[in-house]
């Protein structure tokens, strides 16, 4: 479980300098992230790892990453930003 100097220093992260990016992890970081599973919150940090360029791809659904679990993170991020 992460403490709150995690959750900061994650947040920081989240700044990419692409906006397209930034929209979408930092509010997610300071508003769902500390609601997830120990597992899922694993999942982010992971995610925060990659490449700007795959994460632009992942997130405009061009494509899919190919490990399972950026593939979970990258659904739970698009489930809460896309309507119905």
């Amino acid at each position: 479980m992460f403490n709150e100097e995690d959750f900061r220093r994650i947040a920081w992260q989240c700044r990419r300098g692409m906006l397209e990016l930034d929209v979408l992890l930092e509010p997610f970081a300071k508003e769902a992230l500390p609601n997830l599973a120990s597992e899922d919150q694993q999942r982010f940090v992971k995610l925060l790892a990659c490449e700007d360029q795959d994460l632009f791809v992942w997130f405009m659904e061009r494509d899919q990453p190919e490990d399972a679990d950026l593939q979970r993170i990258v659904r739970i991020i698009l489930e809460r930003v896309q309507p119905g």
